[in-house]
C-alpha cells in the first residue's frame, strides 16, 4: 500500500533502495536554479564594477578596489549563511528559511534588473541577494544530509550528485549572464542598452523557478525541514469534557482534540521584520569595504565563542567531533581563498590576458569560460568521483575524509602551477595574450581538488554535528567560505596591483607570479593536512 506523501516518516525516507533517495532529485533541481541565480550574479560582479558601475564620484572602480569589493560582497554572502542556519535551527525551520531567502533574492534581482548602473541601486540589490542567499544556501544542504542515516556509506555519493546539480546551475548562469551583459549572447533579441538589465533580471526569473520547484519537492520530505515550533503548535491532546452536573449515573465523558499553542509563533515574524530592517545596514557595510574588515574581525571569534557555549551542552565525545569539524573548517578557509580567485583576479586576468579560442576552433568569451569551465568539469566528473568513492568503500580501501581534503590541496596546487605556466604559452610571443586552452587545463586540474573537498565537506559537517547543531555547523562551513572569499579579495587586490598602464606582458608576469606563490602555499597546506590526519581521525571517532 502506498504511503501518503504528507505522512511519510523520516525512517521511511532514509530506508531507500539504490544509490540515491528520490527526494534528492527535487532538492537537486531547486538548488540548480538557485545556483544559476547566484553564480550568474557572482560571475559579473568584478567585470561589471570595473567597466559599467557608475560610482557617486562619476567614475568606475579600479581593479584593486573591485577585487576588494568582490571579496567583501562574497564574504557577506557566506557569512550570512551562518545566521541563516541559526535562525533555521531555532525558529523558522529549513523550509521556511529557504523560501524566505529565495524571495529576498528575487527582490534583489528585480532591483538590479530595473537599473543596475547607479552605485546606490547596485548595492541595494546586492544587499537583498546577500541576505537571501544566507537564508537559502545552508538549509537545502542540511536537508540533503537528512535524507541519509548517519552511518550510510552512500551519503558522499549523494552529496557529489547534489554538487553536480549546483554546477549545472553555475555553468548556465555563469556563462549566460556575463555573455548577455557583454552583448555577446541573444544580441538579435536584446537591445544593446538593456543587456545588463536582462542579465540581472534573468537571475531573478530562474530563482522563481527554483522556489516553484521546491514547493513541489517539499511534499515528499515528510518531517524534514519543518519549523522546531511546528510540532508544538500542532500537537493535539485529548481533553475530557464534562457537560453540566448529572443527578444520575454520568455518561462516559467526551474526549475532544485540542490544539496546543507554543506561544512562540511570533518569533517567525520577528525574524522577517529584523531581516528587512537590516537591509540598509548591510547595504552600507557591503559598499564600504573597511566595514567588512570590522565585521570579519568580529563574526569569526563570536561564532567560535557561541560554538564553545553549545559544546558545554554536549558530551565530550560529541565535542571532539566538533573540534574535528573545526579543523576541516580552518583548512577550507585556505582552500577557498585560493580557489575564489576565479571571481576576482582571474576575471580580470581572463579579460586582459587570454585569447578567445578553445581547441583551435571554438570561439568563446574568456570571461564566460572563466565562470563556466570549472562547472563543466564538475558536471562531468562529480557523479563519477562519487561512484568511485562508493566502489572503494565496498573494497574497504576508500581514503578517509582527512586524506581526501589533503588530496584537494594537492590538486589545487597543481592547478595553480598550470595557471603560472600560461606565461609560457602566449599565442604570439611577447604579446602578453596567453592560450585559453592552457587556462582551461588549469581549471580541469583544480576541479578535482574541489571534488575532493567541497562535496565531502558538506557531507562531513552533517556527520560530525549533533542533530540540534546541524544548521549551525553547516552555517559555520559556509562562514569559513566567507573568510575564504574575504582573503581571496585581499589576495586578488595584491595580484592586481600592477600599474594601470602596465603592458600586457607585464600584467601577464604579475598575475602568473602570484599564481605560482599560491601553488606553493596550497602544496604546503596539503602536506600538513595529510600529516595530521591520524590525530583528526581520532577526534572523528566512528565517523569516516
Amino acid at each position: 500500500m502506498a504511503i501518503a506523501n504528507e505522512s511519510i516518516t523520516l525512517e521511511q525516507i532514509q530506508d531507500f533502495k539504490g544509490k540515491y533517495p528520490k527526494q534528492l532529485w527535487g532538492l537537486f533541481f531547486s538548488e540548480m536554479w538557485e545556483r544559476f541565480c547566484f553564480y550568474g550574479m557572482r560571475g559579473v560582479l568584478t567585470y561589471f564594477m570595473v567597466t559599467h558601475l557608475i560610482l557617486n564620484t562619476g567614475g568606475h572602480m579600479n581593479a584593486v578596489q573591485a577585487n576588494l569589493q568582490y571579496g567583501a560582497t562574497q564574504a557577506f554572502v557566506y557569512a550570512f549563511t551562518f545566521i541563516g542556519g541559526l535562525f533555521a535551527d531555532k525558529i523558522l525551520g529549513f523550509r521556511k528559511s529557504l523560501f524566505w531567502g529565495g524571495i529576498l533574492m528575487i527582490v534583489g534581482s528585480a532591483i538590479l534588473a530595473f537599473d543596475p548602473f547607479p552605485e546606490n541601486n547596485f548595492f541595494l540589490g546586492i544587499s537583498f541577494t546577500v541576505i537571501g542567499t544566507g537564508f537559502f544556501k545552508p538549509n537545502i544542504s542540511t536537508m540533503v544530509g537528512s535524507l541519509y542515516k548517519r552511518d550510510d556509506s552512500r551519503r558522499d555519493a549523494g552529496f557529489s550528485l547534489f554538487y553536480s546539480g549546483i554546477n549545472i546551475g553555475a555553468l548556465l548562469g555563469g556563462y549566460a549572464c556575463i555573455a548577455i551583459g557583454k552583448g555577446q549572447l541573444f544580441t538579435s533579441f536584446i537591445p544593446a542598452q538593456y543587456t545588463w538589465n536582462v542579465a540581472f533580471g534573468l537571475a531573478g526569473v530562474v530563482m522563481t523557478i527554483s522556489l516553484i520547484t521546491f514547493l513541489f519537492t517539499q511534499k515528499t520530505l515528510g518531517p524534514i525541514g519543518l519549523s522546531p515550533f511546528r510540532n508544538k503548535e500542532e500537537d493535539v491532546v485529548k481533553v475530557v469534557r464534562v457537560e453540566g452536573i448529572e443527578t444520575v449515573k454520568p455518561k462516559e465523558p467526551a474526549v475532544i482534540p485540542v490544539k496546543v499553542k507554543s506561544g512562540k509563533g511570533w518569533y517567525e515574524y520577528a525574524v522577517y521584520a529584523l531581516t528587512l530592517a537590516l537591509i540598509p545596514v548591510i547595504m552600507t557595510m557591503v559598499a564600504k569595504t573597511e566595514y567588512t574588515d570590522y565585521f570579519m574581525y568580529i563574526i569569526g571569534p563570536a561564532t567560535l565563542v557561541y560554538l564553545v557555549y553549545e559544546m558545554t551542552k554536549h558530551t565530550w565525545a560529541e565535542s571532539k567531533k566538533l573540534i574535528a569539524a573545526l579543523v576541516f573548517i580552518l583548512f577550507s578557509i585556505i582552500f577557498w581563498a585560493f580557489f575564489e580567485q576565479s571571481g576576482g583576479s582571474l576575471s580580470i586576468f581572463a579579460a586582459q590576458n587570454l585569447n578567445n579560442v578553445v581547441a583551435g576552433t571554438l570561439v568563446l568569451d574568456p570571461n564566460g569560460v572563466n565562470n563556466a569551465a570549472n562547472s563543466v568539469f564538475v558536471i562531468i566528473f562529480a557523479p563519477l568521483v562519487g561512484l568511485v568513492w562508493v566502489a572503494l568503500a565496498k573494497k574497504k580501501i576508500e581514503p578517509n575524509t582527512v586524506i581526501k581534503f589533503g588530496m584537494g590541496f594537492l590538486f589545487l596546487a597543481a592547478g595553480f602551477y598550470v595557471l603560472y605556466a600560461t606565461r609560457f604559452f602566449e599565442v604570439v610571443a611577447g604579446s602578453g595574450i596567453a592560450s585559453l586552452d592552457v587556462f582551461v587545463l588549469a581549471y580541469f586540474v583544480i576541479t578535482f581538488g574541489e571534488l575532493c573537498l567541497s562535496p565531502i565537506g558538506l557531507s562531513i559537517m552533517t556527520k560530525l554535528s549533533p542533530q540540534k547543531l546541524q544548521g549551525v555547523m553547516m552555517g559555520m562551513w559556509f562562514l569559513a567560505s566567507a573568510y575564504g572569499q574575504y582573503v581571496a579579495g585581499i589576495l586578488g587586490a595584491g595580484l592586481s596591483e600592477g600599474g594601470e598602464n602596465d603592458s600586457l606582458p607585464q600584467k601577464l608576469a604579475t598575475f602568473t607570479d602570484g599564481y605560482y606563490q599560491l601553488a606553493i602555499y596550497a602544496l604546503i597546506a596539503g602536506v600538513v593536512l595529510i600529516a595530521i590526519s591520524p590525530l583528526v581521525r581520532k577526534l572523528m571517532q566512528e565517523v569516516k
